[in-house]
C-alpha cells in the first residue's frame, strides 16, 4: 500500500496537468496504482478498511462465555483471577504468556459492555481562593532519629490554583496541632486564602444529630475569623472533595521516600534536621509552581498583623494579657515583658530574647495557672495553699504546660 504522501504528491502533479504516466513515475507507483488512487478520490488511510477477521486462533474462544458470565456477575473481578481459575480448571491448557491476550480481550468487553464509571468533574480554580488542608501519616516512610522509630504525621496545607504547599510536622490530629499547622503553614506561603476546607475532622467539626448534621467548633470558627478565612467541610464519606490536598498528600511522600532514597539514609540526627530536609524538599516543588504562584499572589490576603503586648510580671509570678491571667516561671518576677499574641498562643520576649510560649486562652476572665511556676515557693509557705485564690489550678493534670 502506498503511502499518504506519495498519493498527496501525485494529486498535486496530476492538478497541474501533468499526464497520468509522468505524475505516477514522479510519485514513485505504477501507472495502475495512480489510476487506482485518482479514481478513489482518496488518501490510502481514509480508504483502508478495518479489519474484521482473526490473522490468530483465540485460546479463550471456548471458555469467553465462562469469562462473560463472571464478568457480568462481578465486574470488578480482574484478568489475573479468572486467569488463575482458567488454568485451574484446565491444567496444562493454558501457558502464561497468553495472561496478556486475556487482559485485552477483558478490555475490550469493559469498554463495549462494562459499567458506567464515576465521572471527575474538572474543577477551574481560581486565584487566591481556596486552600486545602488535611493529616497524612508519614509512618510507612520508616524515619529514625537516633536510631529510634519516630511516628509522626505532616499537616499539609495546598492552594488548589497554584498548588503550593506548606507543612508542619505534628502527632495528632487536635485541634491545637490543626491551628499550629494551618498559622506555620501560612506564614510559609505569605499569604491567606478567602476559604478553607478540611475534611471531617473532630477538632474542626462536631455532629449535631444522629441525622449526621455537622457544625464547625466554636474554637476552629474562632481560628479561621482571625485569619479572615471562609470555613468550608467535605460532606461526610466524600473524600475526594477535598482532592486537591489528597492527591498531594500522595505526591509529596513518594517525592520524600524518592529523596530518602537519593540519601541514601532514612536516619535523623534530631527532629530538627528532619524538618530542614522536608522544609527544603518542599522549596523546591514549589519552585516549579513559581509562574502561577506569582499570579495566586496578588489575590492571597496579607496576614493578620502580630499584635503585641507589653506587661509586666507581678509578684504573684503571673502576668495580663487581653484580660486573662497566666502564670510564668518564678524567676521572671519584675520583668517587663513583650507578648507577641498569635491565633494560638503567646510568645514572651525579654528584649530579643524568646523566654516562653503559652497556649492563648479564649473567652472573658479566663486564667491559667501552672503548679510548676509556683510549686517551689509553695513547699516553702504550705499556709498560703489554703485560701490561695487558684488553688485548685494547682493541683497537677495529664495535660503539658
Amino acid at each position: 500500500m502506498k503511502k499518504d504522501n506519495e498519493v498527496r504528491l501525485l494529486l498535486r502533479t496530476r492538478a497541474k496537468g501533468v499526464s497520468q504516466e509522468a505524475a505516477a513515475a514522479r510519485s514513485g507507483m505504477s501507472v495502475r496504482s495512480a489510476y487506482k488512487y485518482e479514481t478513489l478520490g482518496g488518501l490510502p488511510s481514509q480508504v483502508v478498511k478495518p479489519r474484521t477477521h482473526r490473522t490468530r486462533f483465540d485460546p479463550f474462544a471456548e471458555d469467553w462465555p465462562w469469562v462473560e458470565s463472571e464478568l457480568e456477575r462481578d465486574p470488578a473481578l480482574q484478568a489475573t483471577t479468572l486467569f488463575s481459575l482458567l488454568c485451574e480448571s484446565h491444567p496444562g491448557h493454558y501457558q502464561p504468556i497468553q495472561l496478556r491476550t486475556l487482559q485485552r480481550h477483558i478490555l475490550t468487553w469493559r469498554i463495549q459492555h462494562g459499567p458506567e464509571r464515576e465521572v471527575m468533574f474538572e474543577q477551574v480554580h481560581e486565584p487566591g481562593q481556596i486552600g486545602q488542608s488535611d493529616f497524612t501519616a508519614m509512618d510507612p516512610l520508616g524515619i529514625t532519629l537516633g536510631g529510634i522509630a519516630f511516628p509522626h504525621l505532616v499537616f499539609h496545607l495546598v492552594l488548589t490554583y497554584s498548588n503550593v504547599e506548606a507543612i508542619r510536622i505534628c502527632f495528632s490530629e487536635s485541634f491545637e496541632a490543626l491551628a499550629e499547622g494551618i498559622e506555620a503553614c501560612l506564614w510559609q506561603i505569605g499569604g491567606v486564602p478567602a476559604y478553607h476546607r478540611t475534611d471531617n475532622l473532630s477538632a474542626a467539626i462536631h455532629r449535631l444529630s444522629k441525622e449526621e448534621r455537622r457544625a464547625f467548633t466554636r474554637n476552629y470558627e474562632g481560628l479561621m475569623a482571625h485569619y479572615g478565612m471562609q470555613p468550608t467541610r467535605n460532606t461526610p464519606g466524600e473524600s475526594h472533595q477535598n482532592g486537591d490536598v489528597e492527591q498531594a498528600h500522595h505526591r509529596f511522600k513518594v517525592a520524600v521516600d524518592q529523596a530518602l532514597r537519593v540519601r541514601g539514609s532514612r536516619e535523623f540526627t534530631t527532629r530538627s534536621a528532619y524538618a530542614s530536609f522536608l522544609n527544603e524538599l518542599v522549596r523546591r516543588r514549589n519552585l516549579t509552581r513559581e509562574r502561577r504562584f506569582e499570579i495566586e499572589r496578588e489575590r492571597l490576603k496579607p496576614l493578620p498583623a502580630c499584635r503585641e503586648v507589653k506587661t509586666r510580671v507581678t509578684r504573684f509570678s503571673t502576668i495580663h494579657v487581653l484580660g486573662k491571667c497566666y502564670s510564668v516561671p518564678s524567676r521572671l518576677i519584675r520583668a517587663d515583658l513583650k507578648v507577641r499574641v498569635r491565633a494560638e498562643i503567646l510568645e514572651l520576649y525579654y528584649g530579643a530574647a524568646l523566654v516562653l510560649t503559652l497556649p492563648r486562652l479564649r473567652g472573658q476572665h479566663k486564667h491559667r495557672i501552672d503548679y510548676r511556676h509556683v510549686i517551689w515557693s509553695l513547699v516553702r509557705k504550705p499556709g498560703a495553699f489554703a485560701n490561695y485564690r487558684f488553688r485548685e489550678e494547682l493541683y497537677p493534670t495529664t495535660v503539658a504546660g
